[in-house]
């Protein structure tokens, strides 16, 4: 049957229909009040989302087009920063942050396991001269499926003083608690396509007033990425370059459910889903890649023995219809990804799982009971 594909990676996520209809709308004018209106809203709603006081600013752009952003409005050339790598997106943040010239520092963990908190605070704590500037990092590493300690990590960033923490939470951010202000974090940025339920194509860049204050001697090359225009306009409800409005109608419409159904609400369903497809798996023999108690609310990567995890991945596509992330670099083939971020509900757990395991079923690849990892999931989800 066509048309009927699931998606169950970490992004593009799924779409609710109401923010499909908001999406189709006729364009309006950029500069006309009606689309300051809805600036105005979202920004309000940007800010819940963060829980913060600052401003959030919206580029037309991926989530990298935020990162980036967030790391040549605070940084200078020559700048000395720490690196967390521990994943695809981790060794992304070293490259970026290499190309504009900066001195880096990197903190390793190998693939599946957490950023150390420790090492990134005995280093800190060594710098007496205050000459790092900036603690960079992923918090939800897709491509393993670990969340990073964002809370410890942060603490020891703050008590250095001067070094400013700057933050990918692409897939975190309406996933699970990443209170800005809370945490004294001071860039944050994200995109459009994860937990915001939106396709992609806006990325979304919050700053501490320490962040700021660094924005002003910062000499690294910019201009569509400036933020000081963003900031500027977003105070008359408005933005330094013409955006994609249709997706602020869908911005709009996905943030009046995410408000709907409230941050703590959100935040339970998404650690519910992870809590059911981690217990699922483990009943039918399927070993999880990351360590559980360093695990992401957004995306379970899981590591089959005995198969190329390609194999599966294939079958469930052509089959049941549902797309599942594959492994990246040296763990293609090794891991396949189940996303359950954004617009999931219980249903999708259960058919996810259900393809799964009658997957392995017929390739005989699991001795479990069928239905053993169904029952394990229904166990959390009730």
């Amino acid at each position: 049957m066509q048309d009927k594909l699931t998606l169950m990676i970490p992004g593009p996520t799924p779409v609710p229909e109401s923010v499909l209809t908001a999406l189709g709308r006729h364009p309006i004018g950029h500069r006309s009040s009606e689309f300051q209106e809805i600036i105005k809203k979202t920004s309000s709603q940007l800010k819940w989302l963060h829980q913060t006081t600052n401003d959030v600013l919206t580029i037309t752009g991926s989530g990298t087009a935020a990162m980036e952003a967030g790391i040549i409005n605070t940084l200078s050339k020559g700048d000395k920063v720490i690196c967390g790598d521990n994943g695809k997106f981790g060794q992304r943040w070293v490259k970026v942050a290499k190309a504009y010239g900066l001195n880096v520092q990197v903190v390793k963990a190998e693939w599946g396991k957490a950023l150390n908190p420790n090492e990134i605070k005995e280093i800190l704590e060594k710098d007496t001269e205050k000459e790092i500037k900036a603690v960079i990092f992923t918090h939800s590493e897709t491509s393993t499926g670990v969340l990073n300690d964002l809370e410890t990590i942060s603490k020891h960033i703050r008590a250095h003083k001067q070094a400013l923490s700057i933050v990918d939470c692409v897939t975190s951010l309406g996933a699970c608690d990443v209170p800005m202000d809370k945490w004294n974090l001071d860039v944050i940025a994200s995109g459009s396509q994860k937990g915001y339920m939106i396709p992609p194509g806006l990325s979304f860049v919050a700053m501490s007033e320490r962040a700021w204050t660094a924005q002003k001697t910062s000499n690294l090359p910019k201009f569509y990425l400036d933020l000081s225009p963003y900031q500027k306009t977003i105070k008359n409800d408005s933005s330094p370059f013409t955006p994609s409005v249709n997706l602020y109608f869908a911005l709009e419409k996905s943030l009046d459910m995410m408000q709907k159904e409230s941050l703590n609400s959100i935040f339970e369903r998404h650690k519910r889903h992870k809590k059911a497809i981690q217990a699922a798996m483990k009943a039918i023999k399927m070993p999880l890649f990351a360590e559980e108690e360093n695990s992401s609310p957004a995306i379970t990567a899981i590591a089959p023995t005995n198969i190329d995890a390609e194999v599966i991945r294939k079958h469930i596509k052509e089959k049941y219809d549902i797309l599942l992330a594959g492994g990246q670099d040296h763990l293609k083939g090794k891991v396949f990804r189940i996303g359950h971020l954004g617009f999931v509900n219980d249903r999708d757990i259960i058919t996810v799982i259900s393809a799964i395991e009658a997957t392995l079923h017929s390739m005989g690849i699991t001795n479990s009971p069928i239905g053993s990892g169904i029952n394990a999931a229904s166990d959390i989800l009730s």
